[in-house]
């Protein structure tokens, strides 16, 4: 029971955080609320006894790029914008959204679960530990996305420093 009430408040913050995210007009006050998001998160993970993913979720996303974004925006100078939102905008928005919300309301309600197991099983997560599966899989099986994401992440940085610059 408590347990449940726990999620049930954790789950609002993360769902109240998130719709901050996008309608926040400033954009300082929604990369925090950003943040707060990610705290949710990683409060998520520790419930599912995933301590280690907590802590990189916490480290590496409400820490390191949480740090780049606000330097990004800070170093671009983004002003808010004072313009009004035009109405078909928030009409397709709302109709995209409620579509969307329509059709994973459908699949979870009339999906069914395949029933197969993957490779790792609770046994294994325990005899070997969380860190070590996942340094293996990060570095072995999913090495080049990896690579490629990191790549991708100082591509961002160059080009905010350069978009930043007025003379080169």
């Amino acid at each position: 029971m408590l347990e449940s009430l726990f999620f049930l408040i954790v789950a609002a913050v993360a769902v109240i955080s998130s719709i901050l995210v996008i309608t926040c007009k400033n954009p300082i006050n929604s990369a925090l609320s950003l943040v707060m998001t990610f705290f949710c998160l990683a409060t998520f993970y520790v419930m599912l006894d995933a301590p280690f993913m907590a802590a990189i979720q916490v480290i590496v996303y409400a820490g390191a790029i949480m740090v780049l974004i606000v330097f990004v925006i800070m170093l671009l100078n983004i002003r808010t914008e004072t313009g009004r939102k035009t109405t078909h905008a928030i009409l397709a928005g709302s109709i995209i959204g409620l579509f969307v919300l329509f059709q994973t309301c459908y699949f979870l309600t009339k999906g069914t679960l395949t029933g197969t197991k993957g490779a790792m099983d609770t046994a294994l997560v325990e005899k070997v530990g969380h860190v070590e599966l996942i340094g293996k899989a990060l570095y072995t099986d999913f090495l080049l996305p990896f690579e490629i994401t990191s790549l991708l992440l100082l591509v961002a940085i160059i080009g905010a420093v350069i978009l930043s610059k007025r003379k080169i």
